[in-house]
């Protein structure tokens, strides 16, 4: 154990457990046990707290909000870079392609498109939805286009907003995707304001209600349903397909299924679920 980390007891993880559960649904082995020492060790040391007990104790009885925000922030992994499973957004841009042939004008206002990108951490994954879009379908500057992005990290959606990364990012991306951004030459890359002003972050539980009442055209869910147990993931994959509009598309990462949340979608390609409308109404009836 590294000077300044506290002990870690099986009772005092067994509590950490027990809450992260049931505040963000997120399930802690035994082989997390390590990073919950190192992540919480620092808000304890913060409080001059002498032990993880009590720091679970001053939570529970006297904490603030924004402290049990801090304590899901230690807890959450966030691990993304841009185009990461890089053949969602390829399949994403023939789809808008097709939605872009069939569009009819509106008899009032634009035509409409959204989608959702759950557990976007620091924002690589929303915006490389707006920028291999706009690059694809430059025609998508004239519709009513937003992308909702939501994490449960508050501190992580700050970073994100900003748009702000380093260069390091462009690493393994073509030179066509390079092009992109914009290179200020202080060792950062930006988002072009045409990207950002199409994202819109929120702070969002997804283990509580949602606001928002879509329906989206598109989801992305990716390695985020791996934290949770396996009924958790089912009800979670089964409320994300309801959000589809008719036909839309539910991109979940590689390592995960749908369990008992595939009801009301059918699978089209690696990890890409569609809305079927029909499969919903005859799993009801």
């Amino acid at each position: 154990m590294d000077a300044g980390e506290f002990a870690l007891s099986d009772r005092e993880f067994n509590r950490v457990k027990a809450r992260v559960y049931a505040e963000a649904g997120i399930s802690l082995s035994a082989a997390k046990r390590t990073l919950v020492v190192s992540r919480l060790s620092k808000l304890v040391r913060a409080l001059g707290l002498p032990t993880i007990d009590a720091y679970l104790d001053h939570l529970e009885r006297a904490g603030s909000a924004a402290q049990a925000q801090d304590f899901i922030n230690a807890l959450t992994t966030n691990l993304t870079r841009f185009w990461r499973e890089e053949h969602h957004f390829e399949h994403l841009a023939t789809h808008v392609g097709g939605l872009l042939q069939r569009a009819r004008p509106a008899a009032a206002g634009r035509p409409r498109l959204r989608i959702w990108s759950a557990g976007c951490s620091t924002g690589q994954e929303p915006y490389t939805i707006a920028l291999s879009l706009l690059a694809a379908h430059p025609d998508l500057r004239r519709w009513d286009f937003r992308i909702l992005a939501t994490d449960i990290d508050t501190s992580v959606l700050a970073r994100a907003a900003g748009g702000i990364y380093p260069e390091s990012e462009l690493n393994g991306l073509s030179a066509g995707r390079v092009r992109l951004f914009e290179r200020p030459g202080d060792g950062t890359i930006r988002i072009p304001a045409a990207a950002r002003e199409v994202v819109a972050f929120k702070p969002l539980n997804l283990m509580a209600a949602w606001p928002m009442k879509g329906p989206f055209d598109a989801i992305f869910c990716r390695n985020v349903a791996i934290y949770f147990d396996k009924p958790t993931q089912g009800a979670l994959f089964g409320r994300l397909g309801g959000m589809l509009a008719p036909g839309g598309f539910l991109y979940i990462g590689h390592s995960e299924n749908l369990g008992t949340g595939s009801t009301g979608v059918r699978p089209v390609g690696k990890t890409i679920y569609q809305s079927a409308p029909a499969l919903r109404a005859r799993a009801a009836a």
